[in-house]
């Protein structure tokens, strides 16, 4: 597997589990269902792999994507799920050199089939969904290893599920809280028949970064953003270029006037917004529009004296920005990391968005205290 296709975003990933499942190619999906201390990546995250070996996706920095391939042409071969452990928290890790992740790492590894379907398919829709697979069962009901549900927020668990209703019902309050957030974790669940591990993914589509403007600035933002797994749609102003061809890692592009910012979109809070006209009245208007949307983010192109200006003018206007408003507008845009080159610019801009998007305050993580990603908070704990 090259390194392009280890490094995909989310989205590619599951476009590449979709055209697989489109051509019926055998191939099996490795998904992380447990961490215990530290590690590259955090449960959820998937690897798509071949029987030729190569794949799309990664589960680690690359320390076990190698002993996890030929584990595949295992469950290839027999078509049986299993689940392996990992631990490399010792100072010789497997392979005595230690270059482990200092953590205790569990991965489940299925053929993928059909039954992953409406995974793709809601991703695809950009609908949430949780995907409960059962890890590990000691129960009288013999649960197999690999048996799968889904969870829709507005409907629940689907009916035709052969879980047990026991089982169902200690999932239902953890597994609409990871799927609200977007976290997945490894649940152990005590029947009167036993204890059975369910390992529920909380699946969400990407977020969407809308930006306004069409300059040669705007295509590093799009890239980086593309890079990092968001859904870009650039908006061009008056008369400029809106075709494809302008911003080829653009999902969409469209040219519009600022006041039709409302009806350009269904706006929602995973909706982020960067205004970069670099044309005062376009972007002092598209401001406007968007403090009428719940976007959480909008980011302002320019200086503060511009944006000050334009407070004025809205101040004249007899429509005064609110605090609660000044808390959703950053102006002047992006992270402070001292570079003024296109890329480095994007860069600032991006991580900022990021950052927002992830409800995280920038910072050294030499200076943050505790774990580097968050852990889920769900009822039902974990072993």
């Amino acid at each position: 597997m090259s390194t392009s296709d280890w490094s995909l975003p989310e989205t590619d990933v599951f476009d590449r589990i979709r055209t697989t499942l489109d051509d019926e190619t055998a191939a099996v999906l490795a998904t992380v269902i447990a961490v215990d201390e530290s590690a590259y990546r955090r449960p959820g995250a998937k690897m798509l792999i071949r029987p030729d070996g190569g794949g799309a996706g990664s589960i680690t920095a690359g320390c076990l994507e190698d002993e996890v391939r030929a584990l595949a042409a295992d469950v290839l071969a027999d078509g049986s799920p299993r689940v392996e452990t990992w631990d490399l928290t010792g100072d010789d890790d497997v392979w005595g050199l230690g270059i482990g992740c200092n953590g205790v790492i569990t991965v489940l590894l299925e053929r993928l089939d059909e039954s992953y379907r409406p995974v793709v398919d809601a991703r695809r829709a950009s609908n949430p969904i949780g995907v409960a697979t059962v890890v590990s069962d000691e129960t009288e009901i013999d649960i197999a290893v690999g048996n799968r549900t889904y969870y829709a927020p507005d409907d629940g668990f689907a009916d035709d599920t052969d879980f047990p209703a026991a089982v169902i019902d200690e999932l239902e309050d953890p597994t609409r809280t990871l799927v609200a957030t977007g976290k997945s974790e490894t649940l152990t669940v005590e029947t009167d028949a036993g204890r059975v591990e369910v390992f529920v993914d909380g699946v969400r589509p990407p977020p969407e970064l809308v930006v306004f403007g069409s300059g040669h600035d705007v295509e590093p933002v799009v890239e980086l953003a593309n890079r990092v797994d968001f859904r870009v749609t650039v908006v061009s102003f008056r008369g400029g270029r809106a075709d494809d061809d302008r911003f080829p890692r653009a999902d969409g592009v469209v040219s519009a006037s600022p006041r039709e910012i409302p009806d350009l979109r269904e706006w929602d809070t995973d909706t982020y917004a960067v205004v970069m006209s670099h044309n005062f009245l376009d972007d002092r208007l598209a401001l406007e529009q968007l403090l009428e949307t719940p976007t959480e983010y909008i980011g302002l192109m320019g200086p503060q004296k511009r944006f000050e200006e334009m407070c004025e003018d809205f101040a004249e206007e007899n429509r005064p920005i609110t605090d609660a408003e000044l808390e959703r507008i950053y102006t002047p845009i992006g992270l402070s990391l001292g570079g003024d080159a296109p890329y480095q610019i994007a860069l600032s801009i991006v991580a900022e968005v990021l950052a927002v998007a992830n409800e995280r305050t920038p910072q050294h993580l030499s200076r943050r205290g505790g774990p580097i990603h968050d852990r889920a908070e769900t009822e039902t704990k974990t072993d």
